[in-house]
């Protein structure tokens, strides 16, 4: 079977995914639309698909699956058109910035018996599916603490920031996910705190660029998140869980992994300094596995409830800076 795409938002990330469908030799990307006629034309372009508006796409017969990669706040009222029309829908992170928003999206996917599947891409990058392996293997024992480290080389436009929802849902929500995926358990309790240490014009639009938090679930189990929106050396992505029995970890990536040693002393190449890079491979791997569900029926996972369950986190954290205390999880 060949799951046939029509693909939602010619931007950047629309870009990869274009890619993603397009390599995989089960899937094939039948048409691109976007708000810019220029944008989708290029993709039309370099993978041969036709461009269409969305009312087309929704109603198309040759069209089985959509990846909707446009902004953020046009993300739930699709994935319910999508959902109507009887499509399998792949939407990038969040649903939504609202809750309950969100929730009313989930209930027309459950009604519809659609098929959705969030872009909480992480989970499918090799290190950390190795990470998790680890742990699944019984090889470090029982999971008692996560270390996430995520901190990009530098901030997006002031722009972005005013419409974006704010660091915790927008950029420490994939470690919401990945803490979720990797501690085996709910977190019960969010403790978090924030600064303007970059740029003040980040604190002048309502936001965040440096911030820290803890998560905890009713066993005990600690995770620990560091966010910045500033790292002079590269993208720096890094997790480290610590078990009963030992720990697993997974380092930062580079384009090329070699030492050299020398008189200089002992150097290496930098890290990847864009997400796209880093995570080229966990790109690919969540649209083949979207694509092996809608083949074969299976769980689709990152789901929507897990979406809402990681912007439930986003908003505790914003709730305990603003309030200067723990926030427990209802």
């Amino acid at each position: 079977m060949t799951v046939r795409f029509g693909l939602l938002g010619a931007g950047r990330i629309g870009k990869v995914h274009a890619k993603a469908v397009s390599s995989d030799a089960n899937a094939k990307l039948v048409a691109v639309a976007d708000a810019f006629p220029a944008a989708a034309e290029a993709i039309a372009s370099a993978y041969g698909c036709e461009v269409r508006t969305i009312e087309a796409i929704e109603a198309a017969k040759d069209i089985d699956a959509v990846v909707i990669c446009t902004p953020t706040d046009t993300h739930a009222d699709l994935i319910e058109r999508f959902a109507r029309a009887g499509k399998a829908i792949f939407c990038e992170k969040p649903i939504d910035l609202d809750v309950a928003r969100v929730q009313a999206c989930i209930k027309v996917v459950d009604e519809t018996k659609a098929k959705l599947m969030v872009g909480f891409n992480r989970r499918f990058d090799p290190h950390f599916m190795a990470v998790r392996k680890a742990i699944d293997d019984g090889r470090i024992g029982a999971v008692e603490m996560v270390t996430i480290t995520s901190r990009d080389p530098g901030a997006p436009p002031v722009d972005y920031i005013k419409r974006s929802g704010g660091i915790f849902r927008d950029m420490t929500i994939h470690d919401f996910d990945m803490a979720r995926f990797l501690l085996g358990e709910e977190p019960v309790a969010v403790s978090a705190t924030a600064a303007v240490l970059v740029d003040k014009a980040i604190g002048e639009a309502g936001d965040y660029d440096s911030i820290s938090v803890l998560l905890q679930t009713a066993s005990g189990k600690q995770a620990m998140i560091s966010n910045s929106r500033r790292a002079t050396y590269g993208y720096d992505q890094r997790i480290e869980i610590h078990g009963s029995k030992g720990m697993v970890a997974a380092e930062n990536q580079r384009p090329v992994s070699i030492e050299i040693a020398n008189g200089d002393g002992y150097t290496r190449p930098p890290l990847h300094d864009f997400f796209m890079t880093r995570y080229t491979e966990a790109y690919a791997n969540e649209i083949a596995s979207f694509i092996a569900a809608i083949e074969k029926g299976g769980k689709i996972t990152p789901s929507g409830a897990d979406g809402l369950a990681a912007l439930r986190l986003a908003d505790a954290a914003v709730q305990s800076v603003k309030e200067g205390k723990l926030v427990k999880i209802g």
